[in-house]
This record gives structure tokens, C-alpha cells and sequence, in this order.
């Protein structure tokens, strides 16, 4: 029986859903970082443990760093899904349906759904829901309810929800870091995270390509509004130069961000697929909420970290965006 020690309204719900299913599909937003492959790597191992027939998704050729953590192999290939089956889709760290890969969006649209996220733009669509835009990260969420369900824990879930939270607290540095986080992630602790190991694949021993695009970015970075404004910039040829994806480019959004005095941290880039659109990375210090601009575009985040998608080329994103700042920064 779920423990009683945790309260929240949505638990319920999601514990009947996964009762009542044997076939379970686990999904995270498109490109998935660390917290959305580490929380769905986990959801899908304790629900295995748990007697289910549970299964992650996502696009393989970009898992970037994250894509060391066991129980990655085992990942389904998007292009593979149209040939299974599921009675319920969960998906993790994704604000809305909008925001998953294509392949999975026809699952979300037939199947019922439960949602695990902690973004503040995210909306609950049904009861089998549990959003908390308070939590530092869904790893940390996932690590709740899978207290409630008393599922067991191993290294490999462990190491998975620690990548989660790690990642999305900015090693427990950003102000979404509550007493909750570390409690949870001492509680992983006691698996034998190798949090070490961790660390120096996560941000040490970069790859060319990853290294090569910063090189880029950095010459590409523009400060304005007296420093409290600084943008980076990666073009469809600068990624295709160095034959990159956006999993090099992670951490693209610290250059910007490391400007001091900076408040508003932008990154403009364009994947190489045949699209026009711009996607915008932003990054705000307090008193500026990063979901205000982005959500002018369609998109969302955190108070601190949002991103959207702009239709149309850099340069009309760029003035967009721009004038968006502008007006954000006149409030003060």
C-alpha cells in the first residue's frame, strides 16, 4: 500500500491509473536534459520493479551527457513506437503535449495520461496529475511519489533521479533548491550514487563538438542594456561546421549568463533540421520572471529558466525577442 506520508492530490489518481495498467509508456520533452531523461529512466525501471511493463522513449542521437546513466540502452527509438502497444502514457518534465516528441503525441491524444512536472507554466489536464512548480525538479517529484508507492530503489534509479535533480538545481545552487531537494537527494545517497564519477562526466571532459560550438558562441556574444542584457548565437551552418547537435550545446546559455551584472541571458539557435523557426534559451536573475518573455512566443519554463520557439529566422527572432526585453526591463 502507497504510504500516507506524503499528501498531495494528484497521487491518488496517478496510483489507480497505474494500477489499472499493464503497459506503460514513458516519455520526456523533446531533447531531453538530464532531469527529463533521468526522471524517465527512473518512472520506467520502479515501475518494471513494480510488476509493470514499463518502457522509456526518445530520441537516441540526442541524450548528450545524461545518456551514460544505465537503463539508457534500453530506451525505445522513436521511430520504433509505431510498432508497440501501451494502455497508459506518462510524461515527465514537459509543461504540455505541445512540448513531447511527434512520435509520442499520438499516445498522449488515445491514451489516458499521467503528468509528472514542475514547470510554472504547466496546467493539469485531467486528475492523474501532479505538478509542483515549488520542486526543484521533476527528478524530485518522481522521487516523492515513488515514497508514497514505496517502490524500491536501486543504484541505477538513484543515479538516474540524482542526474534529474543535480541537473535542474544547478548543482543545488539555483533558488529552487528547497530543504525537500536535499532531502532527497541525501535519501539517493544511501544507493551508492557515484557522485564523483557523476560530476566529471557531467561537466568536465567535453567533446570536441561541444567545445567547438562555444568556441563559436563566445564570439558571437552581444551585452546590452548596460550589461544587464547578454545574448549567444548558433546558426543552422555553425552547428552543421562542427556536425553538433543541441545536446553539445547544453550549457551554451551559461556564456551570457556569466557576464557580470548580468540579469537577462539569451540563446538564439537553430537546429539543422528544414524548419524557419529560432529557438530562444532564457535565463533571468530576480526580480525578472524568464515565463514572461517566453510565454509571449508560446513557450514556457521556470521564473529563472524558460525557452520558446520563434517562427521565423534569427534575425526576426532576434528583434523580437529583443523588443520583448526591453519591455520586460521597463517595468523595474
Amino acid at each position: 500500500m502507497p504510504s500516507a506520508s506524503v499528501r498531495h492530490p494528484g497521487y491518488a489518481a496517478v496510483a489507480n491509473a497505474i494500477a489499472a495498467s499493464s503497459r506503460i509508456l514513458v516519455s520526456g520533452h523533446i531533447s531531453p536534459d538530464g532531469d527529463s531523461l533521468g526522471s524517465m529512466i527512473a518512472m520506467a525501471r520502479m515501475l518494471t520493479a513494480a510488476g509493470k511493463q514499463a518502457f522509456a522513449t526518445a530520441d537516441v542521437k540526442a541524450l548528450g551527457k545524461p545518456g551514460f546513466l544505465e537503463g539508457a540502452a534500453d530506451i525505445i527509438p522513436l521511430r520504433k513506437l509505431r510498432r508497440r502497444k501501451f494502455d497508459l502514457f506518462v510524461y515527465v518534465d514537459c509543461a504540455a503535449p505541445d512540448r513531447l516528441p511527434p512520435e509520442v503525441r499520438p499516445f498522449a491524444e488515445k491514451l489516458p495520461f499521467i503528468t509528472i512536472d514542475h514547470h510554472a507554466t504547466s496546467v493539469a489536464a485531467n486528475d492523474a496529475a501532479i505538478i509542483d512548480p515549488t520542486a526543484s525538479s521533476a527528478g524530485e517529484i518522481v522521487w516523492r511519489l515513488a515514497k508514497w508507492m514505496e517502490w524500491k530503489f536501486d543504484r541505477a534509479v538513484a543515479e538516474a533521479l540524482w542526474v534529474a535533480i543535480v541537473t535542474d538545481s544547478g548543482r543545488f545552487a539555483y533558488d529552487s533548491t528547497r530543504p525537500g531537494t536535499l532531502r532527497a537527494a541525501g535519501d539517493l545517497l544511501k544507493y551508492g550514487v557515484r557522485t564523483a564519477m557523476i560530476n566529471d562526466i557531467l561537466y568536465s571532459g567535453f567533446p570536441r563538438k561541444a567545445i567547438e560550438l562555444k568556441r563559436i558562441a563566445w564570439r558571437s556574444l552581444h551585452v546590452w542594456k548596460n550589461r544587464k542584457v547578454a545574448e549567444v548565437t548558433l546558426t543552422r551552418d555553425d552547428f552543421r561546421e562542427v556536425r553538433g547537435s543541441k545536446a553539445d550545446a547544453e550549457d551554451v546559455i551559461e556564456i551570457p549568463r556569466s557576464v557580470a551584472r548580468n540579469e537577462v541571458a539569451l540563446f538564439f539557435y537553430q537546429i539543422p533540421d528544414r524548419t524557419k523557426e529560432t529557438r530562444v534559451s532564457i535565463r533571468t536573475r530576480a526580480p525578472w520572471d524568464a515565463t514572461v518573455l517566453a510565454q509571449k512566443f508560446g513557450g514556457g519554463g521556470h521564473v529563472r529558466a524558460a525557452g520558446c520557439t520563434i517562427k521565423g529566422g534569427m534575425a526576426v527572432a532576434k528583434r523580437q525577442m529583443r523588443a520583448a526585453v526591453r519591455e520586460l526591463l521597463k517595468v523595474q
